[in-house]
């Protein structure tokens, strides 16, 4: 503070014995010049010394060679050696050191497979683009082929088959615009707009539906609308409930697989898909059809073997393949037969019972190839067939 109060002092004498006789005002260069050319003025400016480095508490280890830390600011790590005594040292000890590189590690990582995971959410992924011989390809290979106009009326479930292609005769039926009367026109219900009395047939067939039903006495196997007592009243439920199990999809026209008279119950297979239905009925699939027949009266050698030599149906000698004389039954006091045939002719068990000179009191079939009716399936009710039943039947969707 001394030193400072004798500059000031100087400086305040120098200005006072400055002749000051020109009005102009002195700038900051001629002040400058001033105290520059003033030699007689000296500063002494001193500063205080730097406080001393505090000296470490703990004693350092001789060991530890101190020279080339130099005047670094010393930060000594306290280790445990092998035999339990703490020393110190001036590196920090290695586990530490391993682990700090291993975390360091696995934050870069996780940090880059953030950022990567980030970048990919960022960039909307576009819709894959295919190759000209690629879709040909699909289309050729998975792709629906076009099928007759007449079949897609009735997989559609507007009609059977024949009133589809009465339909399209008396001019019901637009495909384009344009009026089609060809029940075998190829159209694609997924591109061809199809009119039908002026409605817009879907562009989605309903799903392929396979169901077994134990049909009871007093029905007939027939999908007319004039008919009381149709089988296919017995689906109403089903029908109904589709929209729920569907949903967009149009409901399904479910038929019968062949037939069965009005007398007889038992095993009948009913879908909506025309070709199943083909091969499923077709004499040339060979399904065996197996029948339990309960016979009025005695049954005698002689029956059996009537039986097993056949009769003549519709010009034709069908013979079975087998017949057994089932064991009786106390809840079942009437003797019973099974006979299998394979032919499929109409009324055909009836027959050959009737040529045997038997009474038939009722008839029952229990199994279409190699599916066997369920044994808990009660009357009226219906399962739907997996790909194992299917396949039974000799199917392969």
């Amino acid at each position: 503070m001394a030193a400072i109060a004798a500059a000031v002092a100087a400086a305040t004498t120098a200005f006072t014995s400055i002749n000051l006789t020109r009005a102009t005002p002195y700038t900051r260069r001629h002040i400058r010049t001033f105290i520059t050319s003033s030699s007689s003025t000296e500063f002494n400016i001193t500063f205080a010394p730097p406080k001393p480095k505090p000296e470490p508490s703990l004693p350092i280890n001789p060991n530890l060679d101190n020279t080339e830390l130099g005047d670094q600011l010393y930060i000594p790590w306290i280790v445990r050696d092998e035999k339990g005594n703490l020393t110190l040292q001036s590196t920090p000890p290695a586990r530490l050191l391993h682990e700090m590189a291993n975390a360091s590690t696995s934050k870069k990582k996780k940090g880059k497979e953030m950022g990567s995971k980030a970048a990919v959410a960022a960039v909307p992924t576009a819709e894959p683009k295919h190759s000209k011989a690629a879709r040909r390809f699909y289309n050729e290979n998975f792709r629906d082929p076009p099928q007759r106009l007449a079949k897609v009326l009735a997989a559609s479930g507007v009609a059977s088959r024949r009133s589809s292609e009465e339909l399209i005769f008396q001019g019901r039926v637009t495909v384009n615009g344009s009026v089609c009367k060809t029940p075998q026109t190829k159209v694609d219900p997924a591109r061809d707009i199809i009119y039908v009395n002026g409605n817009r047939l879907p562009k989605k067939l309903p799903s392929k539906v396979y169901l077994a039903l134990n049909k009871p006495k007093g029905y007939i196997c027939s999908s007319g609308e004039k008919e009381t007592k149709s089988v296919m009243t017995l689906f109403d439920d089903f029908i109904k409930s589709w929209d729920k199990r569907h949903p967009g999809q149009p409901k399904p026209r479910l038929f019968t697989v062949g037939r069965l008279d009005v007398a007889t119950t038992g095993l009948i297979i009913v879908s909506n898909d025309g070709e199943f239905a083909h091969q499923i009925s077709h004499p040339s699939s060979n399904l065996s059809k197996e029948y339990i027949a309960t016979i009025d009266g005695e049954i005698h050698k002689r029956h059996l073997i009537a039986i097993s030599e056949g009769t003549v149906i519709d010009g034709v000698h069908c013979t079975p393949d087998n017949v057994e004389l089932l064991p009786r039954q106390p809840d079942k006091p009437r003797p019973r037969l099974r006979i299998v045939v394979h032919e499929g002719r109409n009324h055909e068990v009836r027959e050959l019972v009737k040529n045997a000179g038997l009474q038939l009191r009722a008839l029952k079939r229990i199994r279409i190839g190699g599916f066997r009716l369920p044994a808990d399936l009660a009357l009226g009710k219906h399962v739907e067939l997996n790909q194992a039943n299917l396949k039974a039947l000799g199917w392969n969707s």
